[in-house]
Formats: structure tokens, C-alpha cells, sequence
């Protein structure tokens, strides 16, 4: 018999991101099957590696698998890997991808792919088939991930610290920026709104910069209220991270928003980072909309003045 394995069974909706999510754990090191039949799994499982391949079987095996799949069936391919960790002990995990249908049918518009499950319809047909054949996935998985608001790269980050096999005892602590104009993060469990800060979108000068320039920072460091409100939103996730460890969290998202996403939740989520990489921890920084373009309209209203024109 093998020895256990670790698995990491990756399903979920087409144009969700499984391509680039299998990519990057192929990056990682981890040995990636995708669209195996699942009559084959046993003898994948089963079959020894060439010589010269001393210590690659303790590769972690992660396995494609969606509804183009010969012979999906949700229901018994849960059935299925139930059966291999009760039978063989392995380490068996499920991540599953979601996405809101709107944006899976943006992202098949733009890449003017068609839909593997409407190849002669809409692609909203095929996307409500597919999300109901997966759902039992989706019920069971240990992981979901929902990529609506990704980018390839965001996806990319975010496997990595989930899955790195690095620091695995300690929770995957993700500080997070973004633009509330752009609508808020699913994954937040910690939120804070930075838009009473002085607003550098009014700065013709500084518009078309972000808040990891040295000159936006110093325009936001100098309004009167941020050094004591950074300070104690510091304070407070000092107090309140090491209780979430204890507790079991092995995913923490700390977010910071303002209003389109670019200058201060950028800023602000930098230096928290940096605080909490000095206080001990491992943070992964993602700016979700940094690279958004500017709009008065989404500002809404300049500093002292009346409001901005839509």
C-alpha cells in the first residue's frame, strides 16, 4: 500500500480561476492532475514512480476536477474521496472556486470563450447549470474561495498563502485595500473605513499616484486625526489577532477601504503590515483596486466644497 498523501481535491465553476489556481500550486511544487477521470484516481494513487524520482512521492498531489469531467457526478465524487481517506488515510482537503454569475459572464464576454456547458447558448445558461451540478462540491469543500473581485494575481497570492507548506500551524493573515465605490470585500473579517482621512483625489498633483508614494503618504499622515486613529486600529488588531490564533482561525482578512481604492486604504494598509510584520506576524498585502482609474464622480465631494459633478 502507499504511503497517506496530502490531496487537494480543486473544483468549482468555469472562468473562476481554477486554470491560474492549479498553475500556481504547480509553482509551489505540488504534483497537479487536472480533469482526471475519477475511475483512474485508485491507480494514479496506486502507481509507483520512476527511478530517480527518490522523495517526489512525498509531494503534495493536487486534482482538478469540474463538470467537463468524464463521468462528474458531485455526489459520488464526494462519496468517492470519502472512501480514499477512510480506506488509505490520506490527507485529503477540497477547495472549491465560487464567482458571481454576473462577472463569470463578463469574463466569458471579454475572452469571447464560450461556456463548455452552453457551447450554442447564453453563457448565463451554462453558468446556472454548472452551479447547480457543483453545489454538492461546494457544500462539502473545506475551502471556498470566491474570486469575484480577483485578479489573476490576486488568485495567485491568496493560493500561495493558503497553501504554502511554510508556517502551517499559524493562520494566513491577508491585509486587504480596496475601494468601497467598488464594492465591499466578501472575505473581510475585519473592516475599517479610512474615508474620514483627508482625500489626496483632489490633489491634481497627486491623483494619478498611489499611497505607496512617498508624497500621498505624507499628504494623509498630516491630517490631524490619523496618527492617533492608526495607532489604536494597530493597538486593537494586536489585542485581537493572537485571540483568533487561539481560537483556531486559519484564515484572518483585515481590510481597509476607502473611497476608490488607491491612496488611503493603500497607505494605511501598508503601514499596518509593516506594524504586524514587526510585532511578529506574517501578513500578505493585496491592494484590490490600486490600479483602478480615477473618477471625481466616485469621490463625491471635495474637501470644504460642494459636490463633485456626475
Amino acid at each position: 500500500m502507499t504511503p497517506p498523501k496530502t490531496i487537494l481535491l480543486l473544483s468549482g465553476l468555469s472562468g473562476a480561476g481554477k486554470t491560474t489556481a492549479l498553475k500556481t500550486l504547480e509553482d509551489m511544487g505540488w504534483e497537479v492532475v487536472d480533469n482526471l477521470p475519477l475511475v483512474l484516481l485508485d491507480r494514479l494513487l496506486d502507481t509507483p514512480l520512476p527511478a530517480g524520482h527518490a522523495g517526489a512521492d512525498e509531494r503534495p498531489l493536487a486534482l482538478g476536477i469540474d463538470a467537463r469531467t468524464r463521468g462528474f457526478d458531485a455526489n459520488a465524487i464526494v462519496q468517492r474521496i470519502k472512501a480514499l481517506r477512510e480506506r488509505h488515510g490520506h490527507d485529503i482537503e477540497t477547495l472549491f472556486l465560487d464567482c458571481s454569475g454576473t462577472e463569470l459572464e463578463r469574463r466569458f464576454a471579454e475572452t469571447r470563450r464560450r461556456h463548455p456547458l452552453a457551447l450554442d447558448r447564453p453563457a448565463a445558461d451554462g453558468i446556472a447549470r454548472e452551479r447547480e451540478l457543483t453545489e454538492p462540491l461546494r457544500r462539502w469543500a473545506t475551502q471556498v474561495i470566491d474570486t469575484t473581485g480577483f485578479t489573476s494575481n490576486s488568485l495567485q497570492q491568496e493560493i500561495r498563502s493558503r497553501f504554502s507548506r511554510e508556517r502551517l500551524s499559524d493562520p494566513v493573515l491577508t491585509i486587504l485595500s480596496f475601494g468601497f465605490s467598488r464594492g465591499v470585500p466578501r472575505n473581510a473579517d475585519l473592516m475599517f473605513d479610512m474615508r474620514f482621512l483627508r482625500n489626496p483625489h483632489w490633489d491634481a498633483d497627486l491623483r494619478p499616484k498611489t499611497g505607496q508614494d512617498p508624497d500621498v503618504a505624507a499628504y494623509i499622515q498630516a491630517d490631524p486625526a490619523y496618527e492617533e486613529a492608526v495607532g489604536k486600529i494597530e493597538d486593537l488588531l494586536a489585542t485581537l489577532l493572537p485571540r483568533y490564533s487561539e481560537g483556531g482561525k486559519a484564515y484572518i482578512t483585515v481590510a481597509f477601504g476607502c473611497t476608490g481604492g488607491k491612496h488611503r486604504s493603500v497607505h494605511v494598509a501598508e503601514r499596518v503590515a509593516n506594524y504586524l510584520q514587526d510585532a511578529g506576524f506574517s501578513p500578505t498585502v493585496l491592494h484590490r483596486n490600486i490600479e483602478s482609474t480615477p473618477q471625481d464622480s466616485l469621490e463625491k465631494r471635495r474637501p470644504g466644497g460642494p459636490k463633485a459633478i456626475s
